[in-house]
């Protein structure tokens, strides 16, 4: 047998709990010295004490713990219980990093407020793409972030079966259909002709003259440059006058050294 101590030692779970547990039934010492009030647990009891901690890790109250434990639930429940759980955390979690990227973004983008972006104005000559779309519900990162990954991904999967070999590089170019509604085109150019391109289409960008800007680091956190690019299209008397184009340059696997090509029409 163990003493209270050593027992909330293997278990992980603080003293105080294991009394807190006793006084409500959930958990009963194995034994308790009649005249000093020592308590003493066997290792058998840790598999009790583990199903405790993992429904209360779940969300349930002790009262609720007291009646699954009562109705004896199986370690195969209770490890279904805590993976449906684990993915709702997961999936929190990522909500919540995607919400701190954006909070960081918009946070550069008052810190850059009033400083000179390097632009350059190009002339973009005419260009063929092969490319798929799909539609975003706005240009809110959340809305347009899961729309372009696996459209790019998809378009990426489908070239070869095309018999489709890229001139260039990927560019995403966006067009606002509705109010709150986005056509997304992931694209690369090629001298594709017309016939089967497995589900992908042909389509002509025309030449455009275009206020540039060079973005390095992740897309998700390409909010300051854009905004810092129409800033400046603003200040120096031009419009905006087509599709707003993305070229991704180069794309390593680290996100944070992507660096991509902003591409804003101008008239």
């Amino acid at each position: 047998m163990f003493s209270i101590g050593d027992f909330a030692r293997h278990g992980r779970v603080s003293v105080r709990m294991l009394r807190h547990y006793d006084a409500l039934g959930l958990l009963r010492p194995a034994r308790v010295d009649p005249a000093t009030g020592y308590r003493s647990y066997t290792a058998s009891q840790l598999a009790r004490l583990n199903r405790i901690v993992a429904l209360k890790d779940l969300g349930f109250t002790l009262d609720q713990v007291a009646t699954l434990l009562a109705d004896d639930v199986s370690a195969e429940q209770v490890r279904g219980m805590l993976t449906l759980r684990r993915a709702e955390l997961e999936a929190a979690l990522a909500e919540g990093a995607a919400r701190l990227t954006q909070v960081e973004a918009r946070l550069r983008t008052i810190e850059e407020e009033g400083r000179a972006p390097d632009v350059v104005v190009k002339e973009l000559p005419a260009m063929r793409v092969v490319e798929l779309t799909g539609v975003a519900a706005g240009f809110a990162p959340e809305a347009i972030g899961p729309v372009v990954r696996p459209l790019c991904a998809e378009l990426g999967r489908r070239l070869p079966a095309a018999d489709v070999t890229p001139a260039g590089r990927l560019t995403c170019y966006y067009e606002q259909r509705a109010e709150d509604e986005v056509v997304v085109h992931a694209a690369v150019p090629a001298s594709a002709g017309p016939g089967d391109l497995n589900g992908l289409t042909v389509a002509d960008l025309p030449p455009v003259r275009a206020a540039t800007l060079v973005h390095r680091g992740a897309i998700d956190g390409v909010l300051p440059s854009w905004q810092a690019l129409v800033r400046w299209i603003d200040d120096h008397g031009f419009t905006s006058a087509g599709p707003q184009r993305e070229l991704y340059l180069d794309c390593p696997e680290d996100p944070a050294d992507w660096v991509t090509e902003l591409q804003e029409p101008i008239g």
